[in-house]
């Protein structure tokens, strides 16, 4: 191979990993048919996939693509005064391979939507009432944190820690779309005190730098699932 067609061949071996890497980039893998609506009635069978089955395109009704989940407010008489409700692919079947979600959030005045995490997707939340104050933190623990208002946006990076609390006396509702049919929600406070089996309290001690009686004390208020 001569010297001159080197850069040639580079430019090609390049452009093809790009090409084979951007499925990966993607919050979920790209559709091959025109849609592909969940039938939950696999579940039950041996067969396990990276998603989920697809019913016979024939056996397909309009009420499969349609919800109304988010419609009413969730039930935010809780401890931490919010309530999430979710229209994804395990709620709504036409979803399945489309690689989109949404959310609803409901706020009682001052609740919190607390730190967690979405492993599989990007977030963008829109005000509907009232107004929040929202944060992520990045990897290099950098806090970006500001107030959002009705009729205002505000995009949570993949996989990053955020939050969102209601900064008002009044109920506040938001609207959270993913590029993800199922984004995964993990809750810090649950992962590190209510998991089964149970983070060793010496680990969160020292990870918290607190005394271990003060975790099993924190334990004592996430009981395992």
């Amino acid at each position: 191979m001569g010297p001159r067609q080197l850069p040639t061949v580079l430019l090609a071996s390049c452009a093809t990993l790009l090409a084979l890497a951007t499925p990966l980039l993607a919050g979920d893998p790209d559709m091959l048919q025109d849609f592909c609506v969940t039938d939950y009635k696999s579940l039950n069978g041996p067969l396990r996939l990276n998603g989920f089955p697809c019913k016979r395109p024939e056996n397909v009704t309009a009420d499969e693509f349609f919800s109304a989940a988010l419609a009413f407010p969730g039930n935010t008489c809780n401890s931490v005064g919010s309530a999430v409700t979710a229209a994804n692919v395990e709620k709504l079947p036409g979803l399945n391979t489309l690689g989109v979600s949404m959310s609803r959030v409901d706020y009682a005045p001052w609740g919190v939507n607390p730190p967690h995490t979405h492993p599989r997707a990007t977030e963008i939340i829109y005000v509907l009432e009232g107004s929040l104050d929202v944060g992520f933190v990045t990897t290099a623990g950098k806090l970006f944190a500001r107030a959002v208002c009705k009729g205002e946006l505000f995009v949570f990076p993949r996989g990053l820690v955020h939050y969102q609390k209601n900064n008002g006396g009044a109920p506040a509702a938001a609207i959270s779309a993913f590029n993800s049919q199922l984004p995964g929600t993990q809750s810090l406070a649950l992962a590190l005190f209510a998991a089964s089996p149970p983070v060793p309290t010496d680990v969160l001690a020292r990870a918290l730098q607190v005394d271990g009686g003060v975790v099993e004390a924190i334990k004592s208020k996430f009981p395992p699932k």
